[in-house]
């Protein structure tokens, strides 16, 4: 018998296509009336109209965004929201977006209203990470988690179909490390399994019509799921991986994991088979792993370190750090064999 410990804590979700529409009676719904609106510098368009959406409720917008959430950018919007006495905040866009509302959270206690326009998965947790000198800070608490999010499939059509992919195998990440987490549970797996699913539907038929609302949908909804585990449960090697590349290699971040993860799930193969064979069951592969490679390949994804800017002489290093502040992982980090993982990823074979 497994014993496990569950304790769901979920934004209110809105979901459909033109679920926008409802945009001011859930401000209503949260008790709101003066809305900040965040997005990034590229879609100030979409955060001014969710602000003409709003009407009289919109206090202004605050479209300075950024990646990794810059200190500087997270002080200028929460002084712009008491500024202009903001009871709320509204984000639209991807984790960036999403993570400037969680600062302010953090910050004032102002609850977040959030509109995912990519598949990040960051609007169901209540992870925040905050940059300062030149160092990413993370962290857990429940003030960021938003209050409630509207996911409108409508709001992706634009996403371009590569970033499509790769945001939607990042997501894949999140619930296939949630299959095999140590805090893991079945309501966790049973969410994991489906999301996973529903991205390995999406993903080939938007690669043949970027314009099937059907297909957005589907990843819309799997990137929800797989942003449940991520909010739910511990992360494991593959994160840790990422974490590294992406940190002191400044690797882009879907791309990093939709590279590692295929090889990181093979590293854990052994020590984690059912969670393996979930895996192989949602994408209707023999192989969990080579079902991810294939994935990604065959959606025009790239599938090595080297193809996004990572250096053959840095994958020492990597190691290294890799090896250091370890994640709790189904199969212990042994150097050589960590190497070997990171060796594969640069060169893009395909798992065995």
């Amino acid at each position: 018998m497994r014993s496990f410990t569950f304790n769901g804590r979920l934004p209110k979700v809105v979901f459909g296509a033109g679920a926008l529409r409802h945009l001011a009676r859930e401000i209503d719904a949260m008790g709101a009336r003066r809305a900040l609106v965040l997005s990034t510098p590229e879609q100030r368009g979409s955060a001014e109209r969710v602000a003409g959406l709003l009407g009289d409720r919109a206090a202004g917008v605050f479209p300075q965004a950024a990646m990794h959430v810059p200190i500087e950018a997270a002080r200028a919007a929460r002084e712009e929201a008491r500024r202009l006495g903001a009871d709320c905040a509204v984000a639209i866009g991807g984790g960036s977006t999403t993570g400037l509302g969680k600062a302010i959270a953090l910050d004032s206690g102002l609850p977040i209203l959030a509109i995912p326009t990519t598949y990040a998965g960051s609007e169901m947790t209540p992870i925040y990470g905050i940059t300062e000198g030149g160092l990413k800070k993370t962290g857990r608490d429940a003030r960021v988690l938003p209050r409630t999010v509207i996911y409108d499939p409508e709001l992706t059509l634009t996403l371009p179909v590569g970033l499509s992919v790769t945001s939607g195998i990042n997501a894949i990440a999140h619930a296939a490390e949630g299959l095999y987490a140590e805090d893991g549970n079945p309501v966790m797996d049973l969410m994991a399994q489906e999301g996973i699913a529903a991205i390995g539907r999406a993903l080939p038929a938007l690669r043949r019509d970027a314009a099937d609302l059907e297909a957005r949908g589907d990843a819309l909804y799997g990137a929800w799921l797989c942003g449940i585990v991520l909010g739910n449960v511990g992360m494991a090697l593959h994160h840790k991986l990422c974490h590294t590349l992406g940190g002191s290699f400044d690797l882009p971040h879907a791309e990093v994991h939709t590279v590692v993860l295929p090889h990181a799930l093979a590293y854990n193969a052994a020590a984690a088979p059912r969670a393996m064979e979930r895996i192989a069951q949602a994408l209707g592969g023999a192989n969990g792993p080579q079902a991810v490679y294939d994935l990604a390949q065959a959606s025009g994804a790239p599938v090595s370190l080297q193809a996004i800017g990572m250096k053959a002489q840095d994958l020492d290093r990597a190691c290294e750090i890799a090896m250091q502040n370890q994640y709790p992982n189904p199969r212990p980090l042994e150097p050589v064999a960590l190497r070997r993982l990171l060796q594969d990823a640069y060169d893009g074979v395909r798992p065995e």
